[in-house]
């Protein structure tokens, strides 16, 4: 797909079609990136962005201990509504 540099005040922009942000997934804040000959858009937002920080809060917490116990034992639901 092609489309043209247009001038914006004293800067410069490229309108991006509807079906290419879809197709690539970008909403909201994005990061640009230069080097020769091209500029790589990505989102700014990185999947699993903090989540070494959110586990390591929680095992500091206490809060990553299993719900159900650490026995192999089968949980209350299990023994009275699963059918084997």
């Amino acid at each position: 797909m092609k489309t043209e540099i247009i001038r914006i005040g004293n800067s410069r922009g490229v309108r991006l079609p509807k079906l290419l942000l879809d197709k690539a997934g970008l909403t909201g804040e994005v990061e640009i990136e230069a080097s020769p000959g091209q500029l790589v858009i990505r989102s700014a937002k990185r999947p699993r962005q903090g989540w070494e920080e959110q586990f390591a809060a929680m095992a500091s917490a206490g809060d990553d201990a299993l719900l159900e116990g650490d026995e192999l034992m089968p949980t209350e639901w299990e023994s009275q509504e699963w059918q084997w």
